[in-house]
């Protein structure tokens, strides 16, 4: 170890390991009680108005989400150091140790200091600054402000096909509207996720937040990746609240055999950040990691994992 970054994560680590799995829940619920009382209510509405990583609730002393935080960093803290050694920069390394460090002693200041604030969400133009004949998945794709965002990176005559896959009519008609000065876009009312039937949502307050479930209001086919696009692609950003686990194992044979470059949301729950990129390491381990933040200063979301398929022949 010869870097400042090194030293704090591994001090965070053996902090934790030298722990009971109580003991850590106890000093996780001690400092959020520290933090200013509204900035513990502030908190607390955000986590329960999306419900990804479990309630807090102030008044009756209930802090599920901790509960489940801990559990994590009990049992699994030695993926951390596994995922924290397969990174490929010290940028990505800070970033790995400012989100534990915020789970776990509540810090905003290594949080605020990681956020991006130079390239659009996804395309980090240092470690990758050129695109060229891209055949560009986007599964989640809103209302197309993702393909907005790579265009106006890497130009119009980056790519061949751009392929969006969203949930919701209301969602696809303002993409429409977006997307309607650009060519070879082809948008597309699916789901996709680990097998080919149907899925159910509800129209979330919040259009950005429509999750797919086993139940809902409103219905939408279901797809695989493998089985709806047969073609070879080359990059996939995909952010859809919490079924990114089931869409990777859907296009499992594309990552096998194209090696395409992911662009995947990893903080919809309390597991996906390390569970997403050992599912990609179990399919193909011609991937190199990066991780870059694109959220607030309280509370850590908005994380992207970059995986790069190495070149050939520098295997």
């Amino acid at each position: 170890m010869n870097s400042f970054i090194d030293n704090e994560f591994y001090r965070l680590i053996a902090d934790i390991e030298s722990k009971s799995e109580d003991e850590i829940y106890l000093h996780m619920v001690n400092k959020f009680l520290e933090l200013p009382f509204l900035t513990q209510i502030s908190i607390q509405q955000f986590l329960n108005k999306f419900e990804y990583w479990g309630r807090i609730e102030v008044e009756n002393m209930n802090f599920e989400m901790i509960r489940d935080k801990a559990k994590v960093f009990y049992e699994r803290s030695n993926e951390y150091v596994w995922l924290y050694e397969y990174l490929q920069d010290y940028r990505s390394k800070y970033i790995l140790f400012s989100v534990l460090n915020n789970f776990y002693n509540f810090d905003f200041v290594n949080l605020r200091n990681c956020m991006e604030n130079i390239y659009k969400h996804y395309f980090d133009l240092d470690i990758m600054p050129r695109r060229t004949d891209e055949v560009l998945v986007d599964i989640g794709a809103y209302i197309g402000d993702s393909c907005i965002d790579y265009i106006e990176s890497y130009g119009k005559e980056s790519y061949k096909k751009i392929y969006c896959y969203e949930i919701s009519d209301e969602n696809i008609e303002k993409m429409r509207e977006n997307l309607r000065n650009y060519e070879n876009i082809c948008i597309l009312k699916k789901a996709v996720s680990d097998f080919n039937g149907e899925l159910y949502f509800d129209n979330n307050t919040d259009s950005s937040a429509n999750k797919t479930a086993e139940k809902g209001s409103e219905t939408v086919s279901a797809v695989t990746l493998d089985d709806d696009l047969t073609e070879n692609i080359s990059m996939v950003k995909m952010d859809i609240e919490g079924g990114e686990i089931s869409a990777l194992k859907g296009m499992k044979n594309h990552i096998k055999k194209d090696r395409p470059t992911l662009l995947i949301s990893v903080y919809h729950n309390n597991t996906d950040l390390l569970d997403i990129p050992k599912l990609i390491a179990d399919y193909n381990t011609d991937y190199q990691y990066y991780l870059r933040y694109y959220g607030g200063c309280y509370f850590a979301t908005e994380i992207v994992l970059i995986a790069i398929p190495v070149k050939r022949d520098e295997r």
